[in-house]
């Protein structure tokens, strides 16, 4: 199947918030978000907003690069949200139970590129970069599987 892309403009971290809602509402287990981009691009406060808003009780979210998994309780199942920034070996992630995630939680991946072969065929893909503005970002979506086709066209429009 060929890629589809759309581009989304952020131009402030609520527009970014507001997007993590509105998609987060709409994940499931064996849900797979994989969020590139350099650091402070947005990708942590994508998650971070996303996160909470599925959680029955305001918790604090913080960034996963030290413990490089963070696994929180919501009503849709298991969140897990990763910072794989620090891993060295496509095996760790193995090791950190991601493959099985994959299947049984909603997962929320940041610096997705050292899941090498490992990152799931019907994820979803966030590339932030930097917009016009200090506070703007700009989105690039990209997926193949039709489950996104609706949601994403939808945020583009």
């Amino acid at each position: 199947m060929q890629p589809r892309r759309v581009s989304i403009e952020l131009p402030d971290p609520t527009a970014t918030s507001d997007l993590a809602r509105r998609i987060g509402a709409d994940l499931g287990p064996g849900d797979v978000v994989l969020l590139e981009g350099g650091i402070g691009a947005g990708k942590t406060h994508f998650a971070r907003s996303l996160i909470q808003s599925r959680l029955t009780a305001p918790e604090d979210v913080p960034s996963p690069t030290f413990t490089l998994v963070q696994i929180y309780d919501s009503p849709a199942g298991e969140i897990w949200h990763s910072d794989l920034y620090r891993l060295d070996h496509v095996d760790s992630v193995v090791e950190l139970g991601l493959l099985e995630a994959f299947e049984t939680a909603i997962c929320l991946v940041e610096w997705p590129d050292r899941l090498g072969d490992l990152a799931p065929m019907g994820a979803l893909r966030l590339a932030f970069s930097d917009g016009p503005d200090d506070d703007a970002r700009q989105l690039v979506a990209t997926w193949t599987a039709p489950r996104w086709d609706t949601l994403l066209t939808d945020e583009a429009a």
